[in-house]
C-alpha cells in the first residue's frame, strides 16, 4: 500500500480528509512522523499557489508522496479577504471568535453584514519534485451576521450556506458532501483510484 503525507498540522483537517480518502489504497501519515521538518512561509498570492508550494517542500523534505491544501474563507464585499490570510487574519493567535468580530466590523463600514461569499480549498499532489494532480473545490454562501452551531471549525459558524438554511458548523455530517474540502479530496480520490 502506498503512503500518503497529509501535510498539514491542522487536527481538524486532518480527520477530514482522512474520511474524504477512506477506503482508498493509500495509508495516510502525518507531519507528525517529521516534528524536525519546519513550516515553510506561505507567500503564495493564490490558494493553488499556496498548495503547491507546500506540498514540493513537503515532498522534497521527506521523500513521500505528498498531498498539501491551502483553504479559506473569501468575501466578496472586502475584496476577497481575508482569503490566502484566512488563518493568519488578526494575527495567527487570534482565536476565531475574534476574528468573526473583525469581519463583522468591517462588514459593518461597508453596509453589509451579510455579504455572499465562498470557501476555497485548492490542493495538490507532489511525488519526487513533480505535481501529479491539482483540484479546487469551492461551496458558496454568505456571511452570517452571528455567529451559530458547534461542529465544524475555523470559520464554519460564520458561513450560512443557504441550501441548507444554516450555517456549515450547523450542518453536522452534511457538511462534508458540500463542503470545499470534500469538493477537492473526493476529486483526489477519484485520481489515487486510478493511478495507485
Amino acid at each position: 500500500m502506498k503512503t500518503l503525507l497529509v501535510a498539514t498540522t491542522n487536527s481538524n483537517k486532518v480527520r477530514e480528509i482522512r474520511e474524504l480518502l477512506a477506503g482508498t489504497a493509500v495509508a495516510l501519515v502525518t507531519l507528525a512522523r517529521w516534528p524536525e521538518i519546519t513550516a515553510p512561509e506561505e507567500t503564495g498570492a493564490t490558494f493553488e499557489e499556496n498548495a503547491r508550494a507546500k506540498a514540493l517542500y513537503y515532498a522534497a523534505a521527506t521523500g513521500e508522496l505528498t498531498v498539501a491544501e491551502d483553504s479559506g474563507l473569501s468575501i466578496d464585499a472586502l475584496d476577497g479577504a481575508p482569503g490566502v490570510e484566512s488563518a493568519r487574519f488578526g494575527g495567527v493567535q487570534l482565536p476565531y471568535p475574534q476574528k468573526f468580530a473583525l469581519i463583522d466590523a468591517a462588514l459593518r463600514a461597508k453596509g453589509d453584514r451579510e455579504s455572499t461569499a465562498r470557501f476555497v480549498c485548492a490542493l495538490a499532489l507532489v511525488q519526487d519534485g513533480r505535481v501529479l494532480f491539482e483540484a479546487r473545490g469551492t461551496v458558496e454562501g454568505r456571511i452570517s451576521p452571528e455567529p451559530k452551531g458547534d461542529g465544524g471549525f475555523g470559520y464554519d459558524p460564520i458561513f450560512f450556506y443557504p441550501p441548507y438554511g444554516q450555517t456549515l458548523a450547523e450542518a453536522g455530517a452534511a457538511k462534508a458532501s458540500v463542503s470545499h474540502r470534500g469538493e477537492a479530496f473526493r476529486a483526489l480520490r477519484a485520481f489515487l483510484a486510478s493511478h495507485f
